[in-house]
């Protein structure tokens, strides 16, 4: 499986490539067009907190993909009326980001990107926080 993140708008990191192919090659249909990886923190709740859940969705054939998009959700509002919601969005085949004000060209996020993905790698990787779920 490849997964093409040289050249793109944001600067994905090969270690967050390796990984993110190590979790779905056990997983992954070898012919599926989209593939959809969530990672969710069970302990994750609107009165509690804890780790936002992310989704990653791929797209692509033959083993070859690309990142269409990775969303990081969390809570909006108080008790029953929270819900989730997208904190940040980056949307490479749209190119465009957004966060809680607005949309935005995706290269807004050249600087905020390698911040979300350290902490995401660390969450992920080393801290060993997320169920991830390949589909």
């Amino acid at each position: 499986m490849r997964i093409q993140y040289e050249g793109l708008a944001l600067p994905v990191t090969k270690r967050f490539i390796d990984a993110l192919i190590k979790a779905i090659e056990p997983h992954r249909e070898p012919l599926a067009e989209f593939v959809c990886v969530n990672f969710r923190d069970p302990k994750y709740s609107a009165e509690d907190g804890g780790y936002h859940p992310v989704e990653i969705l791929l797209t692509g054939t033959s083993g070859r993909y690309d990142i269409c998009y990775i969303t990081d959700f969390c809570y909006a509002g108080i008790g029953d009326c929270a819900e989730l919601v997208k904190s940040l969005d980056f949307e490479f085949i749209a190119g465009t980001f957004q966060d809680m004000t607005g949309y935005y060209p995706i290269e807004v996020a050249r600087e905020i990107y390698p911040i979300w993905e350290d902490n995401f790698l660390t969450y992920w990787l080393d801290m060993g926080v997320f169920e991830v779920e390949v589909s």
